[in-house]
């Protein structure tokens, strides 16, 4: 099954940017305390490629991850100075770099099977070996207060395209039926999707990254943007070698 197929990718894009852009500050403000302003950054579950976009122009070479075609070629139109590929962090080589971001409950998707706690602390031990010194984690996940209490649904609706989400949780599981209706001609075309996030505990994360080596900090938004109940963020370092 396929995830984030045009319509989808398109309403993401145009309608949902605004964490993209505010995770590439509070990224680029960290590399910059840390004395990294130039080298590579990976980020996971790219998407549109809109935090690229900003640390390109910043001056940093981005690589993007995500396992949805429609993105990836949004992506790849956006900054066509990138390097774009369709993957999962399940299996994927970490290249030598000074940051990694995963932005937007990316590591808990359900979209590769193979998924869970030990594939995902394997992905945390391999960022660290391969961030350079003083190097920059920052990701969130969510947690089991991310579910909602009973069944909701939700109405978002933009110039030329409408979006219903019914929000329901079981057994550590949030899943989201998505109904999207966009615009083509005088008509409106629908589609929809199904998707499902592990959801998971924040002393969990922060203990896995703590295990490891990183020195990790807790922030509640990302720059102006403060999360929604349930989303945690970590901005995690690989500490400067000493003396």
């Amino acid at each position: 099954m396929s995830y984030y197929q045009p319509d989808l990718a398109f309403i993401h894009d145009d309608g949902f940017g605004h964490l993209a852009l505010a995770s590439a500050k509070v990224l680029i403000d960290a590399l910059d305390r840390n004395g990294l302003q130039r080298g590579t950054v990976l980020e996971l579950g790219c998407g549109s490629g809109i935090t690229a976009r900003t640390l390109t122009d910043r001056g940093y070479t981005v690589t993007g991850i995500d396992l949805s075609e429609s993105l990836i070629n949004m992506a790849r139109k956006r900054v066509p100075e990138g390097t774009f590929h369709i993957g999962s962090f399940v299996d994927m080589e970490v290249p030598p770099c000074i940051a990694v971001c995963a932005i937007g409950e990316v590591l808990n998707y359900t979209f590769d099977n193979r998924s869970n706690y030990t594939s995902r602390k394997a992905f945390f031990e391999r960022t660290f070996r391969a961030l350079a010194a003083g190097g920059v984690f920052l990701f969130d996940v969510a947690g089991p207060d991310r579910a909602p209490k009973a069944p909701t649904r939700t109405f978002i609706e933009g110039r030329d395209w409408t979006v219903l989400v019914e929000t329901a949780a079981e057994a550590g599981l949030l899943t989201r039926r998505i109904v999207t209706f966009k615009q083509s001609g005088p008509a409106y075309r629908r589609d929809s999707e199904v998707h499902q996030l592990q959801l998971i505990a924040p002393d969990e994360v922060e203990s896995e990254l703590r295990s490891i080596g990183f020195e990790v900090e807790r922030i509640s938004g990302y720059s102006a943007e403060p999360f929604p109940k349930g989303l945690y963020g970590f901005l995690a370092c690989r500490p400067p070698t000493t003396a």
